[in-house]
This record gives structure tokens, sequence and C-alpha cells, in this order.
């Protein structure tokens, strides 16, 4: 049986959201479909430890602020996730789960949206899917040789899985920090980044980082010479623990090793680190496997967008995959913006 609506929203989670609440104010019919079997998005699935980078009323969603968390300035995850259930809740989103999309096709003026659900006709599709499903892994010679564990920041949960082993921590982002400072009491801890870790200073969070990415997009629309954007700023935002932990000198980072042996890794220079497990805090890729059979992606995998529009189906919008959907759309407080004028696209594009 195929169903109809004016909007398809593939991904319930905080973009997807954020895109339902901007639809329903212009009055459109929309169902959101999420992979999930519980509302929170890839929030409910993070390490125990997680916090945000901003206190939690600059953390929020359109429309509903984020109240703050008990003795907490930057709430964890599973505030993040209680938030976004009553966000759902609240607004009363038509979110239909567990349902996976299969593909996102062209069926004359409308898109057809298969899934293990049924099949969907819709007039456009927003893809929110993210990227927590896709974890990206670096090819680094004797990967496959290693004895020990190996897992991704998606597989990590916390120290007690890990106390008294060796451990090397992978990535000079926040991820990699955050972690690397949750084991640093409690394991053997090796750190091991690109370059050497940038601390942003420790009065910039969340709410700095959007606004200066917002003063880079306003800038570069209106011709003008921008700022270094975020990454000129830093790469870890010195969250409490991360700050502690750093304050308290367990944080010393290594460079990148060049192999990985069957015990440990080892460098160029002879120095070697023992290892039980390895964690690779080395981010995402977006999960857009789902509009392969739309053929909209361009050199190297990339869908080029024009705001959150794809160039090659104006029918498509792509939001809270990073900047090149909408400054900081990747981010709670980022995802508001570009979904409001994808919504309004779609408005307009349905008049």
């Amino acid at each position: 049986m195929t169903q109809h609506t004016d909007v398809v929203v593939i991904g319930g989670g905080q973009s997807g959201l954020a895109a339902g609440y901007h639809l329903r104010r212009l009055g459109l019919d929309f169902v959101v479909l999420d992979a999930q079997a519980t509302p929170g998005g890839a929030w409910q699935h993070t390490w125990d430890s997680l916090r945000l980078f901003s206190p939690a009323a600059y953390s929020s969603l359109p429309g509903r602020l984020m109240p703050p968390q008990a003795d907490e300035t930057y709430p964890d995850a599973a505030h993040v996730v209680a938030y976004l259930t009553d966000y759902e809740q609240r607004y009363d989103l038509p979110v239909h789960r567990p349902v996976r999309v299969t593909g996102v096709h062209r069926d004359g003026e409308l898109l057809r949206v298969e899934s293990d659900a049924g099949t969907w006709q819709a007039r456009a599709v927003v893809s929110a899917t993210g990227t927590w499903s896709r974890p990206f892994l670096p090819a680094v010679p004797g990967r496959t040789e290693f004895r020990g564990r190996q897992l991704h920041t998606v597989e990590y949960r916390g120290p007690k899985d890990f106390t008294g082993e060796r451990v090397v921590v992978v990535g000079g982002g926040n991820s990699g920090a955050q972690i690397a400072a949750d084991l640093a009491y409690d394991a053997d801890l090796t750190w091991v980044t690109l370059r050497e870790p940038r601390y942003l200073a420790d009065d910039i969070d969340g709410r700095a980082l959007f606004d200066h990415a917002s003063a880079r997009r306003r800038a570069l629309d209106e011709g003008r010479t921008a700022n270094g954007g975020v990454a000129s700023l830093g790469d870890i935002v010195a969250v409490p623990p991360v700050r502690a932990a750093r304050d308290a000198g367990f944080l010393k980072a290594q460079p990148m090793f060049d192999r990985i042996t069957p015990t440990g890794v080892t460098w160029a220079d002879g120095m070697t680190a023992e290892a039980d497990a390895i964690i690779w805090c080395t981010g995402f890729r977006p999960a857009l496997a789902h509009l392969a059979p739309l053929g909209v992606r361009g050199p190297r995998g990339h869908i080029p967008t024009d705001g959150t529009r794809a160039v090659a189906e104006p029918r498509l919008h792509l939001l809270g995959y990073g900047d090149w959907t909408g400054p900081a759309s990747a981010t709670l407080i980022g995802v508001g913006r570009p979904a409001r004028e994808a919504a309004r696209a779609i408005a307009d594009l349905l008049r």
C-alpha cells in the first residue's frame, strides 16, 4: 500500500524534528520516518559521560528551550534524549518508527520513498539522517593484524570496560579529547592526534562557535572577507572533564603512529606502545545511501547544494550534515535556521 503526503522527512533526530516543527507551522502535510526504535536520535547511543559544549539554554531546537539539568552546566546525553522526546510529543510530530528508508526515487511529479514499512509518495523530501550510522576508520597499515579490541566512538560506553588496560585513543577532536579524558584515570592511556591538540579558550562554548560560524556565512553571502571559521579557533571545546584532565597533566598527546602491530602501535622513530584496545575517534561520513537512486551525487560523492536544496533535484533538501547544509547545522542550536529555510523553500515549491 502506498501512502501520500506533501513532505517526507527521513530521520527523526534533532534535524528531522526541527524540520517537522517548521513544516507544521507552515501547515504542510508531512511524516517523519525514523529508523530508531525510540526517540532521541543518535544521542541515545553515545557514551555515558558525553557532555554538550553549551549550557542548556544555548542548545535548543526552535520553539522550545531546553530546560537546565540539575547540578550540570553542560547537559549530558540522557538529558538531551529526554528533551528530544518531550519536544516530539509537545508538538505532536507525526514520527513513524522504526522505519528504515531503503531508497528515494523519482516517480513523475512525485518522489517515491521506499522503506521496510511501506511506500510513501511525496512532493518533497527532507533527508536528515545525519552521520552517526557511518563511522569512519582510516586505512592504517597493520590495522587488520591487531589482536586486541578495536572500536569506534559509536561503540564506546565508558571507562569501566577498560579498567587497568592499555588503551590507545586516536583523534584530536572533541570526541577524542572527551574519551581520552574519560579513560585517563582508570586506564593506561596513549592519546594520539594528527597534530598538536588545539584547545579553544576555556570561556568559549557552543554558542560562541555558532555565532562565529554564522558570522562567517553572512560575510561570504555578502561578498565580504570572512573569518577563518570555527576551525580557526581550535579543535577542542574545553568542557569541564576535559579541562580537569588536561590541567592534571593526563592529556599529553603523541603524534600519529605509522603502523599497527598485533600487540600495539609503532612510530617511525622506533617508539612503540603496547595496547589492549584501540579506540578510533576519527569522525563520520554522511549517511546518504538512500539517495543513491536519485543520482544527485557529484564528484567524490558530494551532493552539491544551494542552501539545503540539492542542485540536481529541487524537491530534495538535506539538513543537518554540517556546514555545507547550513552553518553549524549538525548542532542542536544550529539546525533551527536551515530547517526553517528548507521548510519555507518547500512551501514555495508546493505552491
